[in-house]
């Protein structure tokens, strides 16, 4: 039978898995490319490099239609995509705090419980979840994490205590060192003693910091403007010597590399200033990121590493749009803080030379939460995976490594903090709660996405062809009314999988 995203049935995996579409041909495949691997590396296990960017949009990349068109050119972005897989319907959260814990448990935000970013020390954090990182150091893997990670500051959620062997970083987010100490933002903070002593005392760490295995924090310096522009510089000469260490170690190792970049407020390393052809503090920090990919592509080549490592480049969340021009780009409706597309979609590439066939370019649907069982996957340790939770991620190794490889997964689902937003399959989209992007309800902001706008319920749903309408602008359930079971039943299906003993999680709530 011919496979069809929409009209083809899923595999039961367990009880507490999504099912998933099962390509025969496609895990042949991989497993004999596995198979190779393993004859001519001598292990089953690849080296892990995943480069997490931060408001990067759909379409800043060269290869996603923007680069030179936008005024930031990414060469090395673009020649790994040439390499491997560019993936073009790969889904992120509403924001980076809910995607990044996506990223690392495999679960939505309503399992992980962080559904909106904690800030300016706000408790509550990743604890409690088993992470992939735990996952890998079980497997023999060394594990290493640098640059943000804004999963929580306690002590129970930091990196050192959840899997990670060593973190260098900071543990929020770029605008909450910076903000108040800028006068062009907050003059009258600056300018107030009383209102700067006030922000000091605040309940947050101000420095970049580092951590050993179940060690404390060490502070490593302020996070002051200066500071800050010189951060992803550091960043990645961290991660550059851990890469040339690992070239002498048996064991395999995950990296972890989360960039400052491009997060509002950008203050680009002064050898960065003016570079891009845009001349703007946002675009010259794009070409910055585009080097540190090269610079660790670099190592990997040189120190023989590379045919040994898979490599992930992705972004948090779709363009921060209400801090224009301070902003990503997307072709899509909307912006981070939204489940329409323009929020959610992001760029992935994927690489992995002489296991991922070079150049492909697939519209398949790729999760957030895909990234745990694949990994762990072609780890080959999926038994290490935890059976006393749900997990939202399907194993996509098959998808990534066979030639034409096939999603493996048949929806997306989006969710809004507590409310569940809408799904795709296929090429549709059915649409039940969003937030508004109008002129009216985004009156109180300069751009038409972010955090701003209307909670808006849509009682009968919308149904968007995005193919046909990636501005998600016209709706026509009633003309598709032969979607009603694989759309609007899915719905309750998937609402089901939140019963005991699977109930939903808060730790950090967005009340929608």
């Amino acid at each position: 039978m011919e496979f069809d995203p929409i009209a083809s049935a899923t595999t039961p995996i367990a009880a507490n898995h999504e099912p998933a579409f099962v390509h025969e041909a496609d895990i042949a495949e991989a497993e004999a490319k596995q198979a190779q691997f393993t004859n001519r590396h001598g292990t089953k296990q690849p080296n892990i490099l995943v480069v997490l960017m931060d408001d990067v949009g759909w379409g800043d990349f060269g290869c996603y239609g923007g680069g030179v068109a936008v005024g930031a050119p990414t060469p090395n972005i673009d020649a790994l995509a040439r390499r491997g897989v560019q993936l073009t319907s790969a889904y992120s959260e509403p924001s980076c705090t809910p995607s990044r814990a996506t990223l690392l448990t495999g679960r939505l935000p309503m399992r992980h419980g962080l559904q909106r970013p904690p800030m300016y020390g706000e408790p509550g954090g990743l604890q409690g979840e088993v992470t992939l990182a735990e996952l890998l150091s079980d497997a023999g893997y060394i594990t290493q994490a640098v640059g943000k990670w804004h999963l929580g500051e306690n002590i129970e959620s930091q990196p050192q205590r959840v899997g990670f062997d060593d973190f260098y970083g900071f543990l929020s987010v770029s605008d909450m060192y910076t903000e108040w100490r800028d006068p062009y933002f907050f003059p009258e903070i600056v300018y107030s003693k009383a209102r700067t002593d006030w922000v000091e005392n605040q309940p947050f760490n101000k420095s970049f910091v580092h951590a050993t295995r179940d060690g404390d924090l060490e502070p490593v310096e302020e996070v002051t403007i200066p500071v800050l522009s010189e951060l992803d510089q550091k960043w990645c000469a961290y991660s550059e010597k851990f890469l040339h260490r690992m070239a002498g170690e048996d064991r395999p190792w995950f990296l972890y590399h989360n960039t400052r970049g491009a997060h509002f407020d950008n203050y680009p390393h002064e050898s960065y200033l003016g570079v891009s052809p845009a001349k703007h503090p946002y675009k010259d920090t794009i070409v910055e990121l585009d080097d540190i990919v090269g610079r660790l592509v670099d190592v990997l080549t040189e120190t023989g590493q590379l045919e040994d490592t898979i490599i992930v480049i992705s972004s948090d969340n779709g363009p921060e749009e209400e801090t224009w021009p301070d902003a990503a780009y997307t072709p899509f409706r909307c912006a981070k803080g939204s489940t329409w597309e323009g929020g959610v979609r992001v760029p992935m590439v994927v690489a992995w030379p002489g296991m991922i066939d070079p150049g492909r370019v697939t519209d398949g649907l790729f999760d957030f939460n895909d990234v745990l069982p694949t990994l762990m996957s072609l780890a080959e340790r999926t038994d290490l995976i935890p059976s006393d939770r749900f997990i939202d991620g399907v194993d996509q190794s098959s998808f990534l490594l066979a030639s034409n490889g096939l999603s493996n997964r048949k929806y997306h689902y989006y969710w809004l903090g507590q409310a569940f937003s809408g799904l795709r399959c296929g090429e549709y989209k059915l649409v039940l709660n969003a937030i508004s992007d109008d002129p009216i309800s985004q009156a109180d902001t300069q751009g038409g996405g972010g955090f701003s706008g209307a909670f808006q319920k849509f009682p009968y749903g919308k149904l968007f062809n995005l193919y046909l309408d990636p501005k998600e602008t016209h709706s026509y359930l009633v003309r598709k009314l032969a979607y009603q079971d694989a759309l609007v039943g899915q719905v309750a299906r998937h609402r089901a999988t939140f019963a005991p003993p699977y109930e939903p999680k808060r730790v950090v709530g967005l009340n929608v």
